[in-house]
């Protein structure tokens, strides 16, 4: 049995036992069965997840004897947060309001979240109307995780409006969530980091670790866009779409991405930077500090002609020819 086949069945049972609890006279447990099972999980494939919790919990209860008050299951003491997987939108709407204090793991939060993007517009308002104060309540950890993951995915939401996003966002502000989403980006080997990193620069509070992030992140794409960000002194990131006519007359057009952008709030010298950049250990980003080399020539002085000589001898060939490229510039500017 598989790894996935194993947390299939794991959480099969703790529905069912859930379900038997509604009808049990015993004190119910602090911690539901499924809360159990699922908080050391990882985050993600969550559409399969959803499903496969709502059909489960759709057969446990339907498997459970008939009793004169069962229709007592659908009101809010029956109601816990697996109805944010229902099909449901006014269960899930429920099961959004009924959240008393944080959520009771990263799992359950993620979904939470999840309910921003939801397709029905009155569930969407209840998850953006408790979400600050699930979040909260929530632990810190779990919340810079769920954050973080689905930062990673809501460039993809088109039913999530600004103001559900700003919310998310705003987190990012909070000292001990921002220190923890430096430490994912940094320690990453892989993942879409670059877009997390854009999203996350939303916010300024982020600035004073770039550097930090450009000298010590795992990923080799995050360190040339973060180098980037610092050399350009301004962050960009996917907004969202807007429709483009491409030829009116057969009404025929595609969606296009909105860039939006802010200048950094902070000012790092440009030699030393580069400098570094030029030390990578990946050609990805020394490629980026030659480029930066040839656009600064002016601005460098002397420092320009060891920085080229030694891009020159790089043992990649786009680091190499842009190496060569600025020394024949130099040279070129010597002659008059």
């Amino acid at each position: 049995m598989n790894k996935k086949n194993e947390l299939e069945e794991e959480l099969s049972l703790a529905i069912i036992k859930l379900v038997k609890l509604f009808n049990s006279p015993q004190k119910r447990p602090p911690l539901c069965p499924v809360s159990l099972v699922t908080s050391q999980w990882q985050l993600g494939n969550l559409d399969y997840w959803e499903r496969f919790i709502r059909d489960e919990y759709e057969k446990a209860l339907s498997s459970q004897p008939k009793k004169i008050w069962n229709f007592w299951s659908n009101t809010p003491s029956k109601t816990t947060w697996i109805d944010l997987c229902s099909w449901d939108g006014h269960k899930r709407e429920q099961a959004l309001r009924s959240i008393e204090g944080g959520a009771q793991n990263r799992f359950v939060l993620a979904l939470v979240c999840r309910r921003l993007n939801d397709w029905v517009p009155q569930v969407r308002q209840a998850a953006s109307e408790v979400l600050s104060k699930i979040i909260e309540n929530t632990d810190k950890n779990d919340v810079a995780d769920v954050v973080y993951f689905t930062l990673s995915h809501w460039s993809s939401w088109k039913r999530i409006d600004d103001k559900s996003k700003s919310i998310l966002l705003e987190v990012i502000t909070t000292p001990s969530i921002l220190d923890k989403l430096k430490l994912n980006l940094i320690a990453s080997p892989t993942g879409p980091l670059a877009l997390i990193f854009s999203q996350i620069a939303r916010k300024s509070a982020i600035d004073h670790f770039l550097v930090d992030i450009a000298h010590n992140a795992i990923q080799p794409s995050l360190r040339a866009k973060v180098y980037k960000c610092l050399f350009n002194k301004e962050v960009s990131w996917f907004n969202d779409r807007e429709w483009q006519w491409t030829d009116i007359r057969y009404c025929k057009g595609r969606e296009m991405p909105v860039i939006a952008q802010r200048y950094l709030t902070i000012q790092v010298p440009l030699v030393p930077l580069l400098k570094s950049a030029a030390s990578d250990r990946s050609s990805i980003v020394r490629r980026v500090a030659a480029e930066v080399l040839i656009r600064e020539l002016d601005s460098l002085g002397d420092e320009s002609i060891q920085l080229a000589e030694q891009l020159s001898l790089d043992h990649a060939a786009p680091v190499a020819e842009r190496g060569k490229f600025a020394l024949r510039k130099i040279a070129g500017s010597t002659l008059f």
